[in-house]
């Protein structure tokens, strides 16, 4: 299937699509939550929107695809689910370069983001397979992770909230380990022996290649040390909670 040209692109219309998505969620949604409760609150109300399509996206592009495989060019369907994507990663990067300036580490996982998926889609025009398969195991803990995030801004204000934080705490943190610490290197050192093999160098330039190995590399070692902290905490609670119950 030939590629989209850049001509064609949706990242306009889904680029609108997501900022009408954030506008409602700051300013209907979670108008009554005091303001930095509604910066962290708006940034999940579009990753809502963005994370369980886009599996769905990327699901069916790569099983309607005519063949797999880490340097094969770019479909339709691969550079929709991409243009997808990279409009909610500009609309989110642009919420935190505003309102939330500081939050480098996020900043930082936005532009490297952008980075891989803008050179696929709009670079070298191949190598979406590997991307859309990260892709899915990335946000296929989406739901799990916004509500859980919200449920933890208000969980000092609200019995409910605190209540699903602790509900979710545990299936969360499996799920994203599942995915995010066994699922995901797997995949990525296949991919990583691909590229650094030089078998894509004829379609995907060697210094492309080796920057998203970098790039996945890095984002894949923050998520391990994300999510081994939040373990951490929780087995601290854990203990805490039932040492208080034996006094």
């Amino acid at each position: 299937m030939e590629a989209l040209t850049i001509g064609s692109s949706l990242f306009p219309s889904f680029f609108l699509m997501f900022c009408l998505i954030y506008l409602i969620g700051r300013f209907i949604v979670f108008r009554n939550w005091s303001m930095n409760q509604r910066r962290e609150a708006s940034s999940c109300f579009i990753s809502l929107f963005h994370g369980t399509p886009a599996v769905f996206l990327a699901t069916s592009a790569i099983l309607t695809h005519p063949s797999w495989g880490f340097a094969f060019p770019n479909t339709n369907f691969d550079n929709l689910v991409l243009d997808y994507s990279i409009a909610y990663f500009t609309v989110d990067l642009l919420h935190y370069l505003i309102l939330i300036p500081g939050d480098y580490l996020f900043i930082a996982h936005h532009l490297a983001t952008l980075f891989v998926f803008v050179t696929c889609r709009y670079l070298v025009l191949h190598g979406a397979f590997a991307l859309l398969v990260l892709l899915v195991l990335a946000e296929v803990t989406s739901p799990w992770q916004n509500v859980w995030t919200l449920a933890r801004i208000r969980k000092t204000e609200s019995v409910n909230a605190a209540r699903l934080d602790k509900l979710l705490s545990f299936p969360f943190y499996s799920l994203y380990t599942l995915m995010r610490v066994i699922a995901g290197p797997l995949f990525f050192f296949k991919m990583s022996a691909y590229y650094l093999s030089g078998q894509a160098n004829d379609v995907i330039p060697n210094w492309v290649s080796v920057s998203w190995i970098v790039v996945v590399g890095a984002a894949i070692g923050v998520s391990i040390l994300w999510i081994s902290n939040l373990w951490i905490e929780l087995y601290k609670e854990t203990i805490g909670s039932s040492e208080k119950k034996e006094r």
